[in-house]
């Protein structure tokens, strides 16, 4: 009984308001076999969110639960999601929103006990049309049902199983930086003495831009390019920096643009790197834009091809200026290329190193009867529909990369990870739920063959906070607050530092910066919240060990969440 009253709190009744905007229409219906049927009224619930009132039908529920939930769950009430109802209908109606929609409404029933597909889009939408905006309570208010009955069964189930994949997920986060700390222990470099890569460069830096155009696949392309002053006295007395310069391109993410990456850009090109920042036309910001306000339709599976193959263009167009434009002219050394990307970037730059698109585990992830918590998937699993075949993505003028929360789990899994042959840098956010840690970035790590690997796990980090504060042109997700994560200041300096480390060392072949790529200066620079972890090796075994909690059986884990999908 006293699990029973447990499950019966608020706490999970807040869990599932809190993972949907809403969870019935009169009242809420969930029965818990042999108890019976119990009921919540949505009439409770809307005089709790506007007077913190708990009435008699409330107070069974609220007796059990603390006073954090219950601030909490007023908090969720009363918040007003700014969405119009285009917005809303133009994602529900996508294949990705589609999925998603089928995959709650196995949870969320209608009074007949009909999977709820149908009646949560058409309530968000009629909410988000409605005067009173998109609430909690105004989403149950126009539920097309007097009862929304919960699969309350399938909800326990669901609600145990994530416990204990975030349990295990915090599990590895803890363990790999207590790894770290041991391992940063046993230096002796006095950082203190050292320079600051934290801090800019002495070069000082010119920016032009390129409107490029792609007739064979009509894209067209606009670029920022970062060059450091051929004017400073530097150039002239330290060879390592003069021109040619070493060029690094950076990939954004979805519904992202040029301005996203600016500071880490303007930074790489102070220390002496010619950086170039292009738009991916067919997912920036400016694309979902136009699918928002109902202009255009959804990113297609032609993006995860188009991705590396702009980039490609990028370099083909900048050697031919190189030797044209005089303000690039002599400027651009493309035997030293890298490139950075964040999350989808993630995915193009760890194509353009040489992983290939993994059909086989598409197939096998991509079944619609498995239910995931990787939500990655949902998107990954848009690349089905593309022909399979092999698709020649990687460019061997790339020799570094640095992939930021990239999904890959999937998409490209460890038959086309493992193909990388050149220096990887891959970070991760314990609090990215888009990507999730484990899944997509320390799990593809252990995949990785080239010996010039680096795992950079920030703790509390979200999937956004490596990007730089939205403007007017780019806000066009709307992300609610508490998922963007801690001042994201601390971000911007690890990447700044870390990047320059390891283009240093691995692209320009500079030995004295290697020491920055140590568990112990990752130590020295880290800030709480936002604590920095360094690994340099973490095997598929020892992953499969604090996965599983005992000496691994298999050569991979497969268990890796607590439904029979792969991560």
């Amino acid at each position: 009984m006293k699990k029973f009253l447990r499950y019966l709190g608020l706490g999970l009744l807040s869990t599932f308001l809190t993972a949907t905007p809403g969870l019935g229409a009169e009242r809420i219906s969930f029965y818990y076999p042999p108890f019976g049927e119990f009921y919540l009224s949505v009439d409770s619930l809307e005089t709790f969110a506007k007077e913190g009132k708990i009435d008699q039908d409330f107070s069974f529920y609220a007796n059990r639960a603390t006073p954090q939930q219950l601030a909490q769950l007023r908090d969720l009430l009363q918040q007003r999601f700014n969405v119009t109802p285009t917005l809303v209908s133009q994602v529900t109606y996508s294949p990705i929103g589609e999925q998603l929609m089928q995959q709650l409404g196995k949870l969320l029933l209608t009074e007949s006990r009909k999977n709820g597909f149908y009646a949560i889009r058409a309530s968000l939408i009629l909410a988000a049309a409605d005067q009173k905006g998109l609430t909690v309570v105004n989403l149950l208010r126009k539920f097309p049902s007097n009862t929304i009955r919960v699969n309350f069964t399938e909800g326990l189930r669901i609600v145990d199983d994530l416990s204990q994949l975030l349990k295990k997920k915090d599990e590895v986060v803890a363990s790999l930086q207590k790894e770290a700390i041991a391992q940063a222990a046993n230096s002796t470099t006095d950082f203190s003495q050292m320079p600051d890569l934290r801090s800019p460069g002495k070069l000082r830096w010119q920016k032009k831009t390129f409107e490029l155009n792609d007739v064979s696949r009509n894209r067209r392309l606009p670029v920022d390019i970062y060059v450091p002053a051929t004017q400073n006295s530097q150039l002239t007395t330290q060879n390592s920096l003069s021109p040619p310069f070493p060029l690094i391109v950076i990939s954004h993410g979805i519904a992202e643009d040029r301005s996203t990456f600016v500071y880490l850009a303007q930074h790489l090109a102070s220390y002496g790197f010619a950086v170039a920042v292009l738009e991916h036309p067919g997912s920036n910001a400016k694309r979902f834009q136009q699918y928002f306000a109902g202009l255009a339709g959804p990113p297609d599976a032609a993006e995860f091809i188009n991705r590396p193959l702009d980039i490609k263009y990028i370099l083909d167009e900048l050697e031919r200026l190189e030797k044209s434009d005089p303000t690039l002219q002599g400027k651009l050394n493309f035997e030293q290329v890298g490139a950075i990307g964040q999350s989808l970037g993630g995915y193009t730059v760890l194509t353009l190193a040489g992983a290939k698109i993994n059909f086989n585990q598409l197939r096998q992830d991509c079944n619609p009867n498995n239910s995931s918590f990787n939500l990655s998937l949902a998107l990954q699993c848009q690349a089905i529909e593309l022909p399979p075949k092999n698709y020649e993505l990687k460019d061997d003028r790339i020799k570094a990369i640095i992939a930021i929360n990239p999904i890959d789990s999937s998409i490209l899994g460890e038959n086309g990870i493992s193909q990388i042959k050149i220096p990887v840098m891959m970070v991760a956010g314990s609090q990215d739920i888009f990507a999730p840690p484990v899944f997509e970035q320390i799990r593809p790590f252990t995949w990785l063959s080239d010996p010039n690997k680096y795992l950079v796990l920030i703790e509390n980090a979200t999937h956004f906070s490596a990007i730089a504060e939205s403007t007017s042109q780019n806000d066009v997700l709307p992300v609610p607050p508490a998922l963007l994560g801690p001042d994201r200041a601390p971000v911007y300096s690890y990447l700044n530092a870390l990047s320059v480390a390891f283009l240093e060392t691995h692209l320009l072949k500079r030995p004295e910066y290697r020491s920055y790529l140590q568990p112990s200066y990752a130590k020295f620079i880290s800030k709480e919240p936002l604590n920095l972890s360094l690994l340099q090796s973490l095997s598929a075994d020892q992953f499969n060990q604090i996965w599983n909690g005992s000496i691994p059986q298999s050569p991979k884990p497969s268990n890796l969440q607590p439904t029979p999908t792969h991560p």
